[in-house]
């Protein structure tokens, strides 16, 4: 009874049994292979135009690499500041694009604002040689805390980061769960709204180790091989990356495991809305929990077996994922009400 995160699960059987297809005889290296040149039609199919796409291993590697194209040494990705690339990524951003400077912002749940944004890179001094030079933006789809950007949110910031002359870049660990809760296009939150790179998250929707560099705009992809394989990412066996993500997207695999994650988290959501005791911290809207809960039910949950990891004070973060049981789900609830009278 698991709900720490959904990087804590299995992979998927369809994308198991892909890895071991990929596993009958010889393919060539280093991308070479059928099923890496395969992603190119098959991608650009799913995102309804022509796209690069690049297998790497870690949603670190894509992010920071992703980056590290559209950002100078001295340069400034502005981002939230509960985004994965400020609070989680142990300085990879900053170390592969050379050393360029994260600027957060704030905003409510863990998004950012288009006004706010608008504001720092007005006064961000362009041109001045005193300051780190405006040149990306990242968000997070869906965020920290489990909100998602729908796309009219993403088009005002990507007018803003037209209006600078600047980069938007997405980090999409759990884009599958925004894209199914918002049941809109993948191009639709995309390429559509202002999106030039993805960072397409696979791992926590249930493949092993396979993420994906997505560039629509195909002429910033120009240096990315070299930051790949500089930074170890060129696999030479990058069929078992490749075969993972076509398994992935094949039938809407990314998409039906997504749904169920996400449904899960709302059933759970419901089941802690009766509790007098639980306080919700931020919309559920993807497949993350933040709730507050008294000291005396965390340990006593805590003591039956259930895991989870503690956010701050009395704050505990709940993942559901693509495998998770609804029995476990209401196990949970029933636990919370029991401890909580």
């Amino acid at each position: 009874m698991n709900f720490c995160s959904d990087n804590a699960t299995g992979v998927s059987p369809e994308i198991m049994a892909a890895i071991a297809a990929a596993n009958c005889g010889a393919a060539m290296s280093y991308g070479d292979d059928e099923y890496t040149q395969r992603l190119q039609v098959k991608f650009s199919d799913l995102f309804e135009t022509p796209v690069t796409v690049f297998p790497v291993a870690t949603g670190s590697a894509a992010n920071a690499l992703a980056l590290a194209t559209v950002t100078p040494p001295y340069g400034a990705v502005y981002c939230h500041a509960q985004s994965h690339i400020n609070l989680d990524e142990c300085g990879a951003p900053e170390f592969f694009t050379g050393g360029a400077k994260l600027v957060t912002l704030t905003g409510n749940h863990a998004k950012i604002e288009a006004e706010t944004l608008g504001e720092i890179v007005d006064r961000a001094g362009a041109g001045v040689v005193h300051h780190v030079q405006p040149a990306a933006v990242s968000i997070t789809q869906a965020t920290e805390a489990g909100t998602v950007y729908n796309p009219a949110e993403i088009a005002q910031i990507s007018e803003v980061v037209r209006h600078h002359n600047l980069h938007l870049h997405m980090d999409g660990a759990r884009f599958a769960n925004a894209v199914a809760i918002l049941g809109c296009a993948p191009a639709d939150i995309t390429w559509r709204a202002g999106v030039d790179i993805l960072s397409f998250g696979a791992t926590k929707n249930g493949a092993m180790a396979a993420e994906a560099v997505v560039f629509f705009n195909q002429e910033l992809a120009k240096t990315f091989p070299f930051y790949r394989k500089r930074s170890g990412h060129l696999f030479s066996k990058m069929r078992f990356l490749s075969a993972q993500l076509e398994a992935y997207i094949t039938d809407d695999l990314w998409l039906k495991n997504a749904t169920h994650a996400n449904k899960m988290a709302s059933k759970l959501a419901q089941g802690l809305a009766g509790v007098e005791k639980v306080k919700f911290c931020h919309p559920v809207e993807a497949n993350e929990i933040f709730v507050q809960l008294p000291e005396s039910v965390i340990a006593a949950v805590l003591a039956e077996g259930f895991l989870f990891y503690r956010w701050d004070n009395s704050t505990i973060r709940l993942v559901t994922a693509f495998n998770t049981k609804e029995e476990d789900v209401n196990a949970f609830v029933e636990a919370v009400k029991r401890y909580s009278v």
